[in-house]
């Protein structure tokens, strides 16, 4: 847990394999909560359901639930940041029972272990990948850009064209798996040259990502489609909304920080985020056992935000 999110992180090796970050306030997949049936939809589908102020789309028109009742709806996707902010969050009618219902987000007063234990484990450089898309591999490079169609992921590098494929199908299905990355996914390979090239390099895609998904073949371009199930918005999607990203991700950084009074200097933009949530910077202050202070400097960049003795 932390200040303003939920982190998660799957460490294998000492390295981190699969991450997620649920925001607070974002109503998380799987979630049960009270809504409104406001639109019944068209031909059966597309209706459309409010809860605490937020609408919710449904696929399929829920059978037995007319326009204007409760009923008690399970989050299928939370509402996703970045290029389509009118897209609503997705949901269904519950199976679940009613002991299950609730909305709370994560919190921001859970105490912090005193190790920072994700950092060893290079959760830093996790979200480094995530705000500039580029994730680093023997041989090569991965340039990841989430659009409004899909993720793209293109594949560069100096290795021969037939080698530089698999290393780099297998490095893009490691950063799908471990930036969260869900939904529809293209990766653009070199070109290979001969049909074994491109199997192996679906090959490498099979043996690193675990189900389930859906590809293509790898064509004659290198390009791969995949599809794997979305039930929340991938890091480099969260990392879209810039500066509350950098805000949660500095006062992560801030809790491990020697304990007593400390002062934060940030980007201005960043700074209107901590100064919008006072309840981030008290839960901190109790976590290093000190008060903490707000420093705006439009000199720092935007993730260059650091802790200073106050």
């Amino acid at each position: 847990m932390g200040i303003g999110e939920v982190r998660g992180a799957l460490v294998e090796n000492d390295e981190i394999v699969q991450a997620r970050i649920s925001v607070e306030g974002v109503i998380s997949a799987g979630r049960i909560i009270q809504a409104k049936l406001i639109d019944v939809g068209r031909n059966g589908r597309n209706a459309i359901a409010l809860a605490d102020g937020e609408e919710y789309l449904l696929r399929e028109s829920p059978d037995g639930i007319s326009e204007g009742t409760t009923f008690e709806l399970e989050v299928t996707r939370p509402k996703i940041p970045g290029s389509e902010p009118w897209k609503r969050p997705l949901g269904r009618p519950a199976a679940r029972t009613p002991a299950s219902i609730g909305n709370e987000g994560p919190g921001s007063t859970v105490a912090m272990p005193a190790q920072d234990q994700l950092g060893v484990a290079g959760w830093d450089d996790l979200i480094e990948e995530a705000r500039s898309g580029v994730v680093r591999f023997a041989g090569g490079e991965l340039r990841i850009e989430a659009t409004a169609a899909m993720t793209l992921i293109d594949v560069d590098g100096y290795l021969a064209p037939h080698e530089l494929a698999v290393q780099g199908a297998a490095a893009a299905a490691k950063a799908i798996r471990r930036l969260d990355i869900g939904g529809s996914i293209g990766i653009d390979l070199p070109t290979a040259g001969s049909k074994a090239a491109r199997q192996r390099a679906a090959a490498a895609v099979d043996a690193v990502l675990p189900q389930p998904f859906e590809r293509t073949a790898v064509n004659g371009f290198g390009f791969v489609q995949i599809v794997r199930p979305r039930t929340s918005a991938s890091l480099v999607e969260l990392a879209q909304d810039r500066a509350p990203f950098e805000a949660r991700a500095l006062l992560r950084r801030a809790a491990f920080e020697p304990a007593g009074p400390k002062r934060l200097v940030v980007h201005p933009a960043v700074a209107t985020v901590l100064e919008a949530h006072a309840a981030w910077l008290d839960a901190l202050a109790r976590q290093v056992g000190g008060a903490i202070g707000l420093r705006a400097d439009p000199a720092v960049p935007m993730s260059g935000g650091y802790a200073e003795p106050a």
